[in-house]
């Protein structure tokens, strides 16, 4: 399995980004894909997750309504818009994969990762 995120960058407060994940070596029907990330000095914590079919979302609640996660069957990659900005989602986001439809928001439920992409918010 492998897995390419991209699309982060440098981006005011109250501004938007989409980040990408391109998904490769397998069939994923039976997969959950999610985004995580990890801020200087912090614990990687959840942000969102998503089945494969798209038929299932879940937010952490400090993303809820702001960030948007979704498939694209086309492309075969899970992406994420960020909107409305904060200079606290300042991090490396990472996209990961689990061989299971069921949410979960533990790193250690996420067995497949992808190389991070860089966030950065200004105030």
């Amino acid at each position: 399995v492998q897995l390419q995120a991209s699309g982060g960058g440098l981006v005011q407060a109250g501004g938007s980004l989409s980040l990408s994940c391109a998904a490769s070596g397998r069939t994923f029907s039976y997969y959950r894909m999610g985004w995580f990330r990890q801020a200087p000095g912090k614990e990687r914590e959840f942000v969102a997750s998503i089945t494969w079919s798209g038929d299932n979302t879940y937010y952490a609640d400090s993303v809820k309504g702001r960030f948007t996660i979704s498939r694209d069957s086309a492309k075969n990659t899970v992406d994420l818009q960020m909107n409305s900005l904060k200079p606290e989602d300042t991090a490396v986001y990472y996209c990961a994969a689990r061989s299971s439809r069921v949410p979960a928001t533990a790193v250690s439920n996420y067995y497949y990762w992808g190389q991070g992409t860089q966030v950065t918010v200004s105030s």
